[in-house]
């Protein structure tokens, strides 16, 4: 079973500077959501995944670990304590017991299933009551990357919404997940079973697999300076992660939208480039959408 790209957590610092600079790169933004265990988010939705601008509210409310549990509050308050950046990659769930056993079955590590909902605001102000059903798995390769399946569960119509899908920047869909490692290989066999996806293509330069509506790249620093002109910045761990997400947009609307707001960015093989370390800690690759 192939698991698409459900979501890409992306934690910063100050969620209001973050939401402030994805609008001005074009994007449509949520309204922010508060979770009951101390975080508190915003979302850039497409077409089929979004992006999950996510920070910490009120490390009180996050509950002790227990042995044996992945806590995901006190992931992302960890991996702030280094750095921002995307620091979780979510695939889409039909079943998350059933993705869990599968795992298991792989020899890949997994933790306690966890269930949540919280209050998402609609368009016309309503709120309705939103869930998941999560399902967390470790690649002990990349610890500092965290990994889970995600179910939505309660009425997951009310999640997904025309009016927050629709970018200035014609942004439509994420084509592409590029993690960095020195590598890359290393990391096909948990990769391949956490995506349900055992055919790739490996070169010297990484390892891409198609997945369901996009891919997963992983590639050495040099080829991601060579593809897409992009650094690696200085507080990247050696491990490697997510490095940057590969987005279809309307080119023209987008680089009028940057240049009107004055956001560094170059062309490079026609797609347009945005540094990590200037969209906090994430680079962000702008290629055309088809018609």
């Amino acid at each position: 079973m192939l698991r698409g790209v459900d979501h890409i957590v992306l934690a910063v610092a100050d969620l209001d500077a973050a939401r402030a600079l994805y609008e001005s790169l074009g994007f449509t933004v949520t309204p922010t959501a508060h979770h009951p265990f101390g975080t508190k988010n915003a979302l850039v939705q497409l077409d089929d995944s979004f992006l999950e601008l996510l920070a910490v509210e009120d490390e009180r409310l996050m509950p002790p670990v227990e042995a044996g549990d992945f806590s995901f509050p006190r992931f992302n308050t960890g991996f702030l304590e280094k750095r921002q950046g995307a620091s979780m990659l979510v695939l889409r769930s039909r079943d998350r017991t059933t993705d869990l056993e599968a795992f298991q079955a792989l020899g890949l590590r997994t933790f306690p299933p966890f269930d949540f909902g919280r209050k998402a605001e609609m368009p016309d102000g309503r709120l309705v009551e939103v869930g998941f059903a999560l399902g967390f798995v470790q690649n002990p390769l990349m610890a500092e990357t965290g990994f889970f399946v995600c179910q939505h569960k309660h009425s997951p119509e009310l999640f997904w919404k025309a009016n927050y899908q629709a970018h200035r920047n014609g942004a439509r869909h994420l084509n592409s997940v590029l993690f960095v490692a020195h590598n890359p290989s290393d990391h096909h066999e948990f990769l391949g079973g956490f995506s349900g996806q055992r055919t790739m293509r490996s070169t010297s330069a990484g390892v891409v697999m198609d997945m369901e509506g996009g891919k997963l790249e992983v590639l050495t620093p040099s080829a991601m300076k060579a593809f897409f002109n992009l650094d690696v910045p200085h507080d990247m761990p050696e491990e490697g992660g997510i490095l940057a997400l590969r987005i279809a947009a309307d080119l023209d609307r987008t680089r009028s939208i940057l240049d009107d707001a004055g956001i560094a960015y170059t062309v490079h093989n026609g797609e347009v480039i945005l540094q990590a370390e200037a969209v906090a800690g994430v680079g962000l690759i702008f290629c055309q959408a088809s018609e």
